[in-house]
């Protein structure tokens, strides 16, 4: 039989990008907050355009974030970035700061009382996913996407690519054989410049932090290698595009590879399922992957507003499960509680640990001792092998090419 091929493409924008940027104030913001007090409740938006942020929504937490202090954080994150443009410059731009308090219909929803477990913050459906297509077990066009600004992103922090801005864009389409990727067959790298460098010097500054974060022989050929295909990208981040907290969620997640439920995660305190459930879904289905039970999984979780349990959990395999998706989905519930207040209890949501995952995507990364990313452990492989191999699951061994034999490989 003929080989199956395709081709898959996913993007990334650097910390730079307008919405990235704004990403970034909201949850400096939320940090902020949960740094004060672990049980502030926060939904910050933020919007940047040339000269100007307005961040706006609602909190409950101490009255020592004052909106001075919101300002000064919001500042900070542009700094930090790197924005000393005349148009866009963290020093002087306008900040205009409307947060206001929590709904009190919501707070009642969502806090526990009495015999009332804490609820959801909201009704909606979250994603989380995971396969084998690196090692972080992430698809590997947004990993390899998120790895090429990281890198390009280091080096102008350094000054080793001083003539680089903040503001920068990637895309990786990657050709698939029979359902692995085995090269790319273009790249594209748009970037923020300084006007005295012309469009083949970008070229070979960016090409080596291409070249290295692709894998050996992976690298597409020249006509299909588009570094800033206009020819010019002076005028940048918010001076030459308006920015929204929350409108790079694909990028956030898998890239397009997986299903996503629609809701942001930035700036957003985690008894908002929105961001909690996804990565306690994500949590799930690395682990079933990384304990053999699947090569690739999907996991959709769905909540009520105010209700504590979930309304339905769905796992699929893709055909790729040693054991059914039944089976699987009845394992991963008798090893995690997906209750809004055990998630955050699990993964440790309540620190300010949220920054950081503004750019360069919420999965896939490392776990850091601080407490960040916890979402991304190897924590339940054990329990799920001891789980899935109980004689209650003996009736769920699947046959024809993928057997229990195949199991924990």
């Amino acid at each position: 039989m003929a080989d199956h091929k395709y081709i898959f493409t996913s993007e990334s924008v650097g910390e730079g990008h307008p919405d990235k940027l704004c990403d970034r104030v909201s949850d400096a913001i939320l940090d902020a907050y949960l740094n004060a007090d672990p049980d502030s409740r926060v939904a910050a938006e933020c919007l940047a355009t040339t000269d100007f942020l307005c961040i706006a929504g609602e909190t409950r937490g101490p009255k020592s974030i004052t909106k001075d202090v919101i300002e000064t954080i919001a500042r900070h994150a542009v700094r930090d970035i790197g924005y000393k443009q005349e148009e866009f410059h963290w020093e002087k731009i306008k900040v205009d700061v409307r947060l206001h308090s929590q709904s009190a219909d919501i707070a009642q929803g969502v806090d526990s009382a009495g015999n009332k477990d804490e609820g959801a913050g909201d009704q909606g459906i979250m994603f989380g996913y995971a396969c084998r297509e690196t090692k972080e077990l992430m698809p590997a066009a947004i990993h390899y996407s998120h790895a090429i600004l990281k890198s390009l992103a280091e080096a102008r922090h350094s000054g080793a690519l001083f003539n680089l801005g903040p503001d920068a864009k990637s895309q990786v389409s990657l050709e698939y054989v029979n359902g692995k990727p085995v090269r790319a067959t273009s790249i594209v790298v748009s970037t923020q410049h300084s006007a005295d460098v012309t469009q083949e010097e970008v070229r070979e500054m960016v090409r080596p932090h291409v070249a290295n974060i692709l894998p050996e022989g992976w690298m597409c050929d020249e006509e299909h290698f588009y570094v800033n295909p206009t020819g010019r990208f002076v005028i940048g981040g918010p001076d030459g595009d308006t920015g929204l907290t929350g409108r790079k969620i694909i990028v956030d997640t898998y890239g397009g590879a997986a299903p996503h439920g629609g809701g942001a995660f930035s700036g957003k305190d985690p008894t908002k399922v929105d961001r909690s459930a996804a990565y306690a879904a994500r949590h799930a289905a690395k682990n079933i992957v990384a304990a053999g039970l699947a090569d690739k999984c999907t996991i959709q979780l769905s909540y009520a507003i105010g209700v504590s349990h979930p309304i339905s959990i769905y796992v699929q395999t893709h055909d790729t499960g040693r054991f059914s998706d039944e089976a699987i989905s009845r394992v991963i519930q008798e090893v995690a509680d997906f209750r809004p207040r055990a998630i955050r209890e699990r993964l440790n949501l309540n620190k300010p640990i949220y920054a950081r995952t503004a750019a360069y995507g919420h999965f896939g990364r490392a776990p850091e001792a601080d407490g960040g990313f916890t979402w991304e452990k190897l924590d339940l492989v054990d329990a799920l092998k001891a789980e899935i191999s109980s004689k209650k699951y003996k009736d769920a061994e699947r046959t024809g090419n993928v057997t229990k034999a195949d199991f924990g490989r």
